[in-house]
Parts: structure tokens; C-alpha cells; sequence
């Protein structure tokens, strides 16, 4: 399963970059979770894991908010888009850091993708310090201006591995946790973009190969018109 989802991401790293350009969209998201996360410290962030880095565009809005970063990320690929942090290949379930060793976690928009979240989650409240903070990003979907999920009008659902109340669950076991919603205007194209992201298509096609389910989304996807939004929840936490 790691070798599947590594390799997904491996292929991820051109159509990734070209979503984030039309988007800003996980920018935004690190942003967002940045603040959250320094609001819960008492002297700011220090050294934050970026658990999911992927090719470092929340590495770069932590760098500017925290005192050391560590970009962490199951892609190799991925990570050699990174040049602003030291980069750390390995699974979420098995961080090679020492207790107590970070004073932030920050799962932005990756926590989802993994199978088994409460394993994540584990490990992130062993490597946090006492006081310090975890945050977690993971989306609810796109709906229509009447509320309908856009999905209900197609065959199949955008699901990722982990359900977004799988990931609450994890957090909340482990620590005390506040969460919200953040909602964003977004176009059909939009949409279509980001399952043009392998990584993304998998959520509609997980069983094809990169290039076949990328096709697939793109002809499923195809009719899609007008503007939707996006909405992810947030997960801040901090040890009880």
C-alpha cells in the first residue's frame, strides 16, 4: 500500500504544481492552519514538522512563521521540489524524530491520504512537546449553490482513504481539539485539475494506473460547468 501511495506521488509532482499556480489553494490552506496553530502558542511557533510536505508549498508559509521547519513527505520526487528546509523521506506512522522533539505538527491537506490516520496521530503526539500544537487539514467536498454534493450527479465518489471524521476521531483521541470549516469559491476547471493530480484521481479510480484514471476523471469531470465551493475542515489540537 505505501509503495502505491509513493508512487502516486512520484507522478503527482507536474500536475500538483500546475493546480497550486491556478489556485493558491494549498498555500491558503497553510496559511490558514499557520495562523491556528501560532494562536495556540504562547511565544509563537518553533520547530514545526511539515508531515506531508509534498513539493513545499506549506513548507515555504511555515518557514516564514516558524523558527525551523522539517519537511517530511513519502515522495522523493516531491521533496526535491524543496530547497528552503531540511527534508525528511518517511511514512507518517513511522516519523524518524526523537520524543518530545517538535514544538508543532502540521498536516496540511495530507493526513487523509494515509490509510490509517489514528497510527499518524500517534506518532505526531510522540514527537510533540508538552505545550506544544498539531494541526490537520482535510476537505468535505465541493458542493453547489444549492448545497448538493457536485458528486451526486456522477456514478462515483470523491473519497479519500481516511474519511474526514476518521481523521477527527484520530486527533480527538489524543489530544483536546477545536475544529472549523473553511470555504472556497471554485470553477468545474478547478475541479477538474485537481483530479488531474494522480494522487487526486485515485479518489475516483484507485484500482487504474496513473495515466488511465487521470483520463477517466478527466471524461467523467467533463461536463461539469459553472462555480462551486470548496470546503475542508480544520483540526487544531493540543495536548491535554
Amino acid at each position: 500500500m505505501k509503495d502505491v501511495v509513493r508512487r502516486n506521488f512520484d507522478a503527482s509532482v507536474d500536475a500538483y504544481t500546475t493546480y497550486e499556480r491556478r489556485t493558491n489553494r494549498f498555500t491558503s490552506l497553510a496559511r490558514l492552519l499557520a495562523a491556528e496553530m501560532s494562536a495556540r502558542t504562547d511565544g509563537g511557533l518553533g520547530r514545526v514538522l511539515d508531515a506531508g510536505a509534498g513539493t513545499g508549498v506549506s513548507t515555504r508559509v511555515f518557514t516564514e512563521t516558524a523558527a525551523d521547519t522539517i519537511a517530511l513527505d513519502i515522495s522523493r520526487e516531491m521533496l526535491r521540489e524543496i530547497d528552503s528546509a531540511a527534508r525528511l523521506q518517511a511514512d507518517f506512522d513511522h516519523l524518524p524524530l526523537s520524543d518530545q522533539s517538535v514544538d508543532g505538527v502540521a498536516f496540511t491537506a495530507s493526513l487523509f491520504l494515509v490509510p490509517d490516520p489514528a497510527a499518524a496521530v500517534r506518532e505526531a503526539a510522540r514527537v510533540l512537546r508538552p505545550d506544544g500544537v498539531v494541526g490537520a487539514v482535510a476537505p468535505l467536498g465541493w458542493f453547489c449553490p444549492d448545497g448538493t454534493d457536485v458528486f451526486e450527479q456522477f456514478e462515483r465518489e470523491s473519497r479519500s482513504p481516511a474519511d474526514t471524521s476518521a481523521l477527527e476521531d484520530a486527533l480527538a483521541s489524543e489530544f483536546s481539539t477545536t475544529t472549523g470549516t473553511w470555504k472556497f469559491s471554485t470553477t468545474a476547471e478547478n475541479i477538474r485539475l485537481f483530479h488531474a493530480i494522480p494522487a487526486m484521481a485515485a479518489r475516483l479510480y484507485p484500482k487504474l494506473d496513473t495515466e488511465e484514471r487521470v483520463l477517466q476523471a478527466h471524461e467523467l469531470l467533463g461536463p461539469l460547468d459553472g462555480t462551486f465551493e470548496q470546503r475542508w475542515r480544520w483540526v487544531i489540537g493540543v495536548p491535554e
